[in-house]
């Protein structure tokens, strides 16, 4: 089948030329309108030279857009949910992987129990974890030439307490070390979460959690369990490096009897993924995960802290649930 766009019409052979607002065919999707959800802040570029360079590669693909610069958080997810409501076939997120979350998290609220949107991705931010896992050009004309070919791949979805996430998730230290790459604006790239890792690290102390899975259970003391869909997280960590998009499991890991120092030594490992070798490192697969935690344990997904003090914590996988342009 073969099929051409002009100014946002279709036209295939052997069907009727007819207005539609996208057609998936073979795994690529036609659109005649693109909504653009910018995140003004973050990432290395300032707001005029992101919407600049996203223009440019957005006229340069020949694609019909609608751009909306982030004002506060959380707004990307408001965006992306009236776009959707309102019939949007698809979204793009420009900035990082916690804008990605928001995104999807509108997308999902939108779709009910019909397919979300189509997610397109121009990866503007620091760590930019997910658009490297699906090898996404980091080049601004280049991913807007991918969204106008709009071929698409179906992944999975993480959910933690009724929350969304594509990339990661974690509980302990992991989110601790969140706060405080939150908190170090003095230090720009992907040195801030190393240097939030160490401080982190120094800080540590152990929590005491149940944790069960599909078939197994533990409980005593964790210093962090790290839940992935995918195989990175900060932009250097390869926490869950086994994990794929698309098999419908959950790789996790949670670690257990390690000292501050041991931890320290570990670091470098976590940007090769050998650190798994390690045996106070538990790796495993699961469709479902419950914890409970004490004391309270902050919650990140896709880098955000969606929750401060958690003690239940439960996550699940959906899978096939989202297509992403890739």
């Amino acid at each position: 089948m073969r099929f051409t766009i002009r100014k946002g019409r279709w036209r295939c052979r052997g069907i009727p030329k007819r207005p539609l607002c996208y057609l998936v065919v073979q795994g690529a999707v036609v659109t005649d309108k693109v909504k653009v959800v910018l995140n003004a802040h973050g990432g290395r570029l300032g707001s005029r030279a992101k919407v600049a360079l996203v223009e440019k590669g957005m006229k340069a693909a020949g694609l019909d857009y609608h751009l909306e610069q982030t004002q506060h958080p959380g707004h990307a997810r408001e965006l992306a949910r009236q776009a959707a409501s309102n019939g949007c076939s698809i979204i793009v997120a420009v900035g990082g992987d916690g804008t990605i979350n928001e995104v999807v998290n509108g997308l999902m609220q939108a779709a009910g129990d019909d397919p979300p949107s189509i997610l397109g991705i121009i990866p503007l931010g620091t760590a930019n974890d997910l658009a490297d896992m699906l090898e996404l050009p980091r080049d601004v004309t280049a991913i807007c030439q991918r969204i106008a070919a709009g071929h698409t791949r179906l992944i999975d979805l993480g959910m933690v307490n009724g929350h969304y996430f594509a990339n990661n998730s974690a509980i302990g230290l992991e989110p601790m070390v969140t706060l405080e790459h939150d908190q170090m604006r003095q230090v720009k790239g992907n040195l801030r979460y190393i240097l939030a890792a160490l401080k982190s690290i120094v800080k540590a102390k152990p929590w005491t959690m149940r944790i069960d899975w599909d078939n197994g259970t533990y409980e005593g003391p964790v210093t962090l369990v790290s839940v992935g869909n995918s195989r990175r997280t900060g932009g250097s960590f390869y926490m869950t490096p086994e994990a794929s998009l698309d098999d419908g499991l959950l790789d996790f890991i949670y670690v257990v009897g390690i000292n501050r120092w041991q931890m320290v030594n570990l670091l470098p490992q976590t940007f090769s993924g050998k650190h798994i070798r390690h045996p106070a490192i538990i790796y495993l697969r699961t469709t479902s995960l419950s914890i409970t935690a004490s004391p309270t344990t902050p919650i990140q997904a896709d880098g955000e802290i969606i929750d401060r003090n958690a003690t239940e914590i439960n996550y699940q996988i959906i899978p096939k649930k989202l297509r992403v342009i890739v």
